[in-house]
């Protein structure tokens, strides 16, 4: 028997379940994780899993990237997908990686990133362009992962402060760097 394809199992579900469950439009959730909203290659992902007796069935199927299979539940309860998804929805797409960022910044840092740093000289992507630069991402992980995102807010904070007191070299040093943020030079990275 043929695996059950992507668009059956999106057929599926928009005609099951409201899209307010997920966190993308059924149109894109054949390219977009249903749980993080990135554009990614996607995991049929079992809701009961097949070492527990789940059917490789559009009913028993939802789309995830790689990275949010990983953190799926994998119990003999149909219900839990559908809470665990509706749960971490994304608000918007490509966001759901730096919030969780942000949100560990929080847990780590008792307080928001730059809550206590006044940006009058650069601008926040300046700042974070900089900083990243001192983060890599882990092998196979294609993104940076949400303490990476904790610890490049706090340099960019670091060198907000310094270029707010007057640090000539890192004055310079965000001058040289600045510019748009490209794709991949972001908080959220390539791939999830």
């Amino acid at each position: 028997m043929p695996k059950t394809t992507l668009l059956d199992i999106v057929w599926h579900w928009s005609h099951v379940k409201d899209e307010c469950h997920v966190s993308v439009d059924w149109t894109d959730a054949h390219e977009r994780c249903w749980r993080c909203a990135y554009k990614a290659a996607l995991d049929r992902c079992h809701i009961i899993p097949e070492s527990l007796g789940g059917e490789d069935i559009p009913e028993n199927l939802v789309l995830l990237c790689k990275r949010c299979h990983r953190e799926a539940p994998n119990v003999n309860d149909p219900e839990a997908m559908w809470i665990w998804i509706q749960s971490q929805r994304a608000v918007f797409y490509d966001s759901f990686w730096t919030i969780r960022g942000i949100e560990e910044f929080e847990r780590m840092f008792g307080r928001q990133p730059f809550s206590e740093t006044t940006l009058v000289k650069v601008t926040p992507s300046e700042i974070i362009q900089r900083a990243i630069k001192t983060a890599t991402i882990h092998f196979g992980e294609g993104r940076l992962n949400p303490s990476t995102i904790a610890f490049v807010l706090r340099t960019a904070e670091e060198l907000a402060t310094e270029l707010e007191l007057g640090d000539s070299d890192a004055d310079h040093d965000v001058q040289r760097d600045s510019g748009p943020i490209t794709e991949g030079g972001t908080l959220h990275g390539d791939e999830p």
